[in-house]
């Protein structure tokens, strides 16, 4: 039920709960100094170049920079912004990829020595960034019980350990399995083939941790849990709403995009916060221009809005555009709303019981500036929305993300060439992490193929999300943690004997 007192509740089916647009927080310590004036440019090229020489070596990290997001090189670790199909430059990477890349192929090595000199409790005290910074392990560790240091242990008995402390559970679903994006599909598809066979969904992977929201939303509204465009739908929109993103920061590759959609006379409407460098303007550090002028305008109109109020700034613009339909008619698409949609009359109902003054108020956005971000709207003939985990992240994700598809649903501006979904996503091969089985909630039709393929009855019951997982390690109802392939955080590593009420693989 959507009220004055709180726009932040959604229209559609998939509204989850009343949640109130967040004021800004007190900052404490921080630095504030001017805003850069552009993106990119040589200060990027400066910055990811010095960083992989000094990681990887002057020759081998020229070799492998050339190689990255090359049709036969590696997938940049950085992020999951696509590669275009047909003429790839060079340097088909941002200073973002460089530094992942190098942080990945370091030439640092910590060997026995290091482990020997610090101990655990040192080492706690230690920020993540040192600790990475010490570079790559050489070989396995483990904390015998008692111990203040990691030792080494080979890999047939790591391996070994593993299996002990598998085997000794009272069930299957005491383990947690870990994993992220950063895992190849193969890897990936053993890895789930490998938990399916122990017994066990619980699969938890950074998709929990990032874009659920995004998959809930969609897959409730237009039937899938996926972005709708690709990354030559951004060279025929002429409208692209930027919302809850920062591509300058997050995914630099897509400024590349941005500076073309521009050039070819699209209309940018950038929503945030702060008015971060990447939302203005770019200097594509490969163009004379973007070397030594003044580079690319992205934005054409900034809309500074309160934390977690997009919700009530997608409204408003809804609201506006049902007003210009009634004043000038031919703004909805009412042959795409009647054919292709369901509920419009009642959700047009809900929407005008919003006053102008609670859409106001918890945006922090005018009324004059929402109107015309309507207008621009109202034009657009192929509009993409982008966002990211600055929409994700809230309590209200769900029914925040499907405004964004209620607005196209409007204009009919989904399924059509430049237009649609884009749920900007963070690591590389999320997506493809979840195709091949890395999910706690499996499909039953998935399920079945896959004991029918390696002749086993896979397991049917739920297992367990990241947020799920955590409850379960702090109540000891799980007993081992594996995780796999770019874990962000430091858990406890497998102890032999006993087991404790929760431990994790090294």
């Amino acid at each position: 039920m959507i009220s004055d007192e709180d726009v932040s509740a959604g229209t559609g089916a998939g509204s989850r709960r009343d949640v109130r647009a967040e004021p800004p927080q007190t900052p404490v310590e921080l630095k504030v100094g001017p805003i850069k004036q552009s993106a990119g440019g040589p200060p990027a090229v400066v910055s990811a170049l010095q960083y992989a020489w000094q990681e990887m070596g002057l020759s081998r990290g020229a070799i492998a920079l050339m190689r990255l997001n090359q049709k036969d090189g590696i997938d940049c670790p950085s992020c999951a912004w696509p590669d275009p199909d047909d003429q790839r430059s060079p340097a088909e990477f941002c200073e973002n990829g460089a530094r992942a890349l190098a942080d990945e192929a370091t030439e640092r090595r910590i060997t026995p020595r290091f482990f020997a000199q610090h101990s655990v409790a040192e080492l706690s005290q230690q920020s993540d960034h040192w600790l990475n910074k010490q570079g790559r392990l050489t070989e396995p560790l483990v904390l015998p019980r008692g111990a203040d240091y990691y030792q080494p242990i080979s890999w047939e008995d790591a391996f070994k350990l593993i299996a002990i402390e598998l085997r000794r559970l009272n069930t299957p679903d005491e383990a947690i399995f870990y994993t992220s994006g950063r895992t190849s599909n193969e890897a990936a598809f053993l890895y789930q083939l490998f938990v399916r066979q122990f017994g066990s969904n619980n699969l938890p992977d950074c998709s929990n941790m990032c874009h659920e929201s995004t998959s809930v939303a969609l897959a409730e509204s237009i039937g899938i849990g996926k972005g709708t465009v690709t990354l030559d739908d951004f060279n025929r929109a002429d409208t692209i709403l930027l919302i809850g993103q920062n591509p300058g920061t997050n995914h630099p590759r897509m400024l590349t995009a941005l500076q073309s959609a521009k050039r070819n006379g699209c209309t940018i409407i950038a929503v945030n916060p702060l008015p971060e460098t990447g939302l203005m303007r770019f200097k594509h550090p490969q163009e004379v221009s973007g070397l030594l002028g003044s580079g690319t305008e992205l934005t054409d109109l900034f809309l500074q809005i309160r934390i977690n109020g997009d919700m009530a700034l997608l409204k408003g613009i809804m609201k506006a555009l049902l007003e210009l339909e009634e004043s000038r008619g031919e703004v909805l698409d009412r042959e795409f709303i009647d054919t292709k949609t369901n509920g419009f009359a009642g959700f047009a109902a809900a929407l005008n019981t919003v006053s102008w003054d609670a859409i106001v108020a918890q945006s922090g956005i005018a009324r004059t500036q929402i109107a015309a971000a309507a207008q621009i709207i109202a034009r657009a003939e192929r509009m993409i929305t982008c966002w990211a985990m600055g929409l994700t992240q809230h309590t209200n994700a769900v029914a925040t993300i499907q405004e964004i598809v209620h607005l196209h649903l409007l204009r009919g501006q989904i399924g059509r060439p430049g237009a649609g979904l884009c749920p900007v996503r963070g690591h590389s091969n999320v997506q493809g992490d979840r195709t091949v089985g890395i999910v706690e909630r499996p499909k039953a039709e998935f399920l079945d193929r896959l004991g029918a393929e390696f002749g086993f009855a896979p397991p049917r019951r739920k297992g367990y999300n990241t947020v799920d997982a955590i409850k379960a390690m702090h109540t000891g109802a799980a007993r081992v943690f594996l995780p796999w392939a770019g874990i962000s955080c430091r858990p406890r590593p497998i102890r032999p004997t006993p087991p404790p009420p929760c431990s994790a693989a090294a």
